[in-house]
């Protein structure tokens, strides 16, 4: 096929929205731990970004798109430092278009990880762990789900044998990084106080700018997956508003009913839950399809966040309640939902398909599922008992961020001098006499 410079433009653009996700689950994150890890939390999210880049470009692209390789396990070694893909043609894109665009989905698929395991991890065990859970995980998943077959290549099983529908990554992301989750918060265990301590987010403001940034973002993640500027994106970019706008409301009735107050955090995780839901069924159902999706994810993942309490396990920042119970979610409404008015010649039960699609979507579900949270125990308690996960207590206690970063988000000190000056006392070097004239409460200068 042709390259189209309108398809090349428009995954460009998704590709960079795409990665302005990072940054923007960074402030997610960083927003609902404690002041004093916000830095490490948010450098997990960095971390990740520059790792997998590299690992993408070295082997990571070959792993995932090259032709079916180790028995259907994984992609083969061809295109090893994109070999080939400077000239090469994927659809109506240059090789190289496509190749970005998946790289940022490897690289959040990673970030998403560490909210399981905020406030307790070791930077440089988390950097170890990221590189070979993207190998080991990510990129043979990325293959069984986004590598279709075609004249030259191989795909996945998922893909093309079992014929399971994933528009944008609701099992090769949000299962994925769920599952994973929940494996590590098994692996480093509880924090320190919890479920005894409050553990409430310590900015919502960020959270909220965060969750904005992710929302915005999710247009390419989701309409990009298209790989085309067509109707079909069309279709995902409002399947995505929609599913997520309901997502919202439906999470802040079920925190009024339960709770008594409708909250800032609720608002920003049911936009998440929203987006999290739709994200696999975006290109196989219609706007009313969305609503219902949008409206269950919200309810149930709202319902879903408190099973950690439950269960015993500390799973920080909900990445099992709202990744991975909203993928199961998404993934396996498109076997009710799917219609052919959106995806050819595929109905769900609710459009006179028969369970046959429901009972495909339940098998790639919970495959995904079961890989990723063995492999991600395993790779987590080796690391674990080799070079330690967690921290020790007292960096836990005083923070991660001083203790491993040498950093503080907040510069606590120079305020408290601030404020004192205010009313009377000496400033501090730097602040001049009108600096803080300008600050004090009448009748204080």
């Amino acid at each position: 096929m042709e390259i189209n410079s309108g398809d090349t433009a428009w995954i460009l653009a998704s590709s960079a929205l795409v990665l302005l996700m990072t940054p923007g689950l960074a402030l997610f994150y960083g927003g609902m731990t404690r002041a004093k890890s916000v830095l490490n939390m948010m450098m997990m999210s960095f971390g990740a970004l520059g790792l997998v880049s590299v690992l993408w470009m070295l082997y990571g692209y070959s792993l995932a798109f090259d032709d079916d390789a180790f028995g259907g396990l994984v992609g083969g070694l061809g295109k090893i430092g994109l070999k080939g893909t400077l000239t090469g043609v994927s659809g109506t894109l240059p090789e190289t278009v496509f190749a970005s665009f998946q790289l940022m989905f490897a690289v959040i698929t990673v970030a998403l990880v560490s909210g399981a395991i905020a406030d307790r991890a070791k930077f440089g065990a988390w950097m170890v762990f990221a590189g070979v859970w993207a190998t080991l995980v990510y990129f043979p998943v990325a293959h069984w789900v986004f590598a279709f077959d075609s004249d030259t290549t191989k795909g996945g099983w998922i893909a093309n044998q079992l014929g399971a529908l994933d528009f944008a990554g609701g099992t090769a992301v949000h299962i994925n990084a769920g599952a994973a989750g929940l494996a590590l918060a098994l692996v480093l265990g509880k924090r320190k106080g919890w479920p005894r301590e409050s553990f409430k987010p310590h900015n919502l403001p960020l959270v909220l700018l965060g969750a904005g940034m992710l929302w915005f973002g999710w247009f390419g993640f989701n309409a990009g997956s298209a790989v085309a500027a067509n109707n079909t994106a069309g279709i995902a970019f409002i399947n995505t508003q929609v599913a997520t706008a309901a997502a919202v409301l439906s999470w802040l009735v079920v925190e009024k009913v339960r709770d008594k107050h409708a909250t800032t955090l609720g608002a920003a995780s049911g936009a998440v839950a929203g987006l999290v839901a739709i994200t696999p069924a975006c290109g196989s159902v219609n706007p009313v399809g969305a609503l219902i999706v949008g409206l269950l994810a919200g309810a149930v993942c709202a319902l879903a966040v408190g099973l950690k309490y439950r269960l015993g396990f500390d799973d920080s920042l909900d990445v099992v309640g709202v990744h991975l119970v909203g993928g199961l979610a998404g993934s396996l409404l498109i076997g009710l939902l799917a219609t052919d008015t959106v995806v050819a010649d595929t109905n769900g039960l609710f459009y006179g398909g028969g369970l046959g699609l429901l009972g495909k979507q339940f098998v790639a579900s919970f495959a995904v599922l079961a890989y990723s949270f063995i492999l991600t125990y395993i790779i987590g308690f080796i690391i674990n008992k080799t070079m330690g996960f967690r921290v020790d207590e007292e960096a836990e206690v005083t923070g991660i961020d001083t203790a491993v970063h040498a950093e503080s988000a907040y510069d606590f000190v120079s305020g408290s001098s601030i404020r004192s000056s205010a009313v009377g006392g000496p400033a501090p070097a730097g602040i001049n006499d009108q600096s803080v004239r300008e600050a004090a409460p009448a009748g204080k200068e």
